[in-house]
């Protein structure tokens, strides 16, 4: 398995994780526009405003999922930190 497909099934797997963790159905996704071509996105006025500037990732593992350093640790570094792994091992900047 190439190191895309390895990093695809972890973002896969996040997704799902967050749609259990909020009791979301692809239904759920569809009706809030979140797929190209989707009655909500056809129907919406204007595209949503695009961010400034993306905050810089400042962690960051193999699978190429970051962290900006704000708020708490996402469930991936949380794991690693919990595990013994040292937060600087992660850094990138």
């Amino acid at each position: 398995m190439s190191e895309f497909e390895t990093a695809r099934l972890a973002a896969a797997a996040w997704v799902r994780e967050q749609m259990d963790r909020h009791g979301l159905t692809l239904e759920d996704l569809v009706e809030a526009g979140c797929f190209p071509g989707s009655v909500a996105t056809a129907e919406a006025e204007a595209p949503p405003p695009v961010p400034a500037s993306a905050p810089m990732a400042l962690y960051r593992n193999a699978l190429g999922q970051s962290w900006d350093g704000t708020g708490e640790y996402p469930d991936w570094l949380q794991r690693a930190v919990n595990a013994g792994q040292s937060i600087e091992h992660f850094r990138v900047a």
